[in-house]
């Protein structure tokens, strides 16, 4: 679910990210992170947030980040908002 464009648009040939919304069923709540399955694509993502601990098991979440998500197993997103649906 990763969303880069090649190029910025500045013509540094380098990526930008847009901001991006997952739906998502917490998996395993951590000190500083979830272990989520993404609803759209049914994969495992590793969510960080340091209000991890404000979830529990069995949430569905609407997490916001950036875009970018690290090329990991489980891949990796830091969220910027995280609210319940």
């Amino acid at each position: 679910m990763s969303s880069w464009n090649s190029g910025c648009g500045c013509g540094c040939g380098g990526t930008s990210f847009r901001p991006t919304t997952m739906t998502a069923r917490v998996l395993e709540v951590q000190c500083c992170s979830l272990l989520v399955c993404d609803c759209d694509t049914c994969q495992q993502v590793q969510v960080n947030t340091d209000d991890a601990c404000c979830y529990r098991v069995g949430d569905c979440l609407c997490i916001h980040y950036n875009g970018a998500m690290t090329n990991s197993l489980p891949p990796q997103i830091s969220a910027t908002c995280i609210h319940r649906r």
